[in-house]
């Protein structure tokens, strides 16, 4: 498994009976979380004294309840492969902040694959594509590491709230691309206009509908959209990522798509594994989904 362990302004204090205890910064939120059936003993103060609390309803989806927390606060992210980045944080819908922190060990991840590459041959414009690109945590990082980013999600909301990220974070001059699109119909434009890429992230949705009713299932459509996207990957591309928290892709899965999709056009390693965050309360560590990697052999990095 691999361990968002650099955190300092984010911790997962506790975790019992569907819910995750969790600092945020200064502020302490209690969330459900489905991988959670276990019914541990709540012995931390804080289950009973959060400063927000997602309550999940039986006929689906939720509400907050706020108890001195503020509407928006920011934490920030530091490890040997990440300079500072901040993130502005609020709650939101359906129990979410605006930032899943497990993400930050594949942010290391291919910032230190960007920096060697650039380290090697300083220049090299490498271009990298965040797809499904949410508040921006990948965007940030491949930018700071020194890549051109194009950030898309379909989400005007999502995007301006990316903006407001990178300036936090002092990377409002970074050559990045901000555009509110289809992902699909952005890279089928890709395609046609003959662009290319040396690194393509991206963050699916277990499901979603388009502008125009376009329905997106996973399990149908991601396989699929991985063989579109390989279409725009330079001659020599240096990585491929993809996340997934839905359940029936497991780590294998992922290995399977992208070697049949990737490696067997480009050569190179793939490597799969579930992603999680460690427990200060047990020292154990929570799932929290699972990522597919793929690099160039000469990009082998762990």
């Amino acid at each position: 498994m691999w361990i968002a362990d650099h955190w300092k302004d984010y911790e997962v204090i506790d975790t019992s009976s569907g819910e995750k205890l969790e600092r945020w910064g200064d502020y302490v939120l209690v969330r459900p979380d489905p991988q959670v059936i276990w019914n541990t003993a709540r012995e931390d103060y804080r289950w009973r004294k959060p400063n927000g609390h997602y309550h999940r309803s039986s006929k689906g989806g939720g509400e907050w309840e706020f108890f001195k927390l503020p509407q928006e606060w920011e934490i920030h992210y530091n490890s040997p492969q990440n300079p500072r980045l901040t993130f502005h944080l609020k709650p939101f819908s359906f129990k979410h902040t605006g930032l899943f922190p497990e993400q930050a060990v594949n942010w290391d991840w291919f910032s230190s694959i960007i920096k060697k590459t650039l380290n090697d041959n300083p220049s090299r414009e490498i271009k990298v594509l965040n797809l499904f690109a949410y508040t921006g945590g990948a965007t940030l990082s491949a930018a700071a590491a020194g890549a051109h980013v194009t950030h898309v999600d379909a989400s005007k909301g999502m995007v301006g709230w990316a903006k407001e990220n990178a300036a936090a974070s002092g990377l409002a001059d970074a050559p990045i691309r901000w555009l509110v699109d289809d992902c699909v119909k952005f890279v089928e434009r890709e395609i046609r206009r003959g662009n290319t890429y040396d690194a393509i992230i991206m963050d699916p949705p277990s499901y979603g509908r388009g502008p125009k009713g376009e329905i997106w299932k996973i399990e149908d459509s991601v396989y699929p959209f991985i063989e579109l996207t390989a279409k725009i990957l330079s001659e020599k591309p240096l990585f491929f990522l993809i996340n997934s928290y839905t359940t029936g892709l497991q780590p294998a899965v992922l290995t399977y798509m992208l070697e049949t999709a990737i490696t067997s056009k480009f050569g190179g390693c793939v490597r799969s594994s579930e992603i999680g965050l460690p427990v200060s309360s047990n020292g154990l560590v929570l799932p929290c989904g699972a990522s597919g990697r793929w690099t160039c052999v000469s990009m082998k990095i762990e």
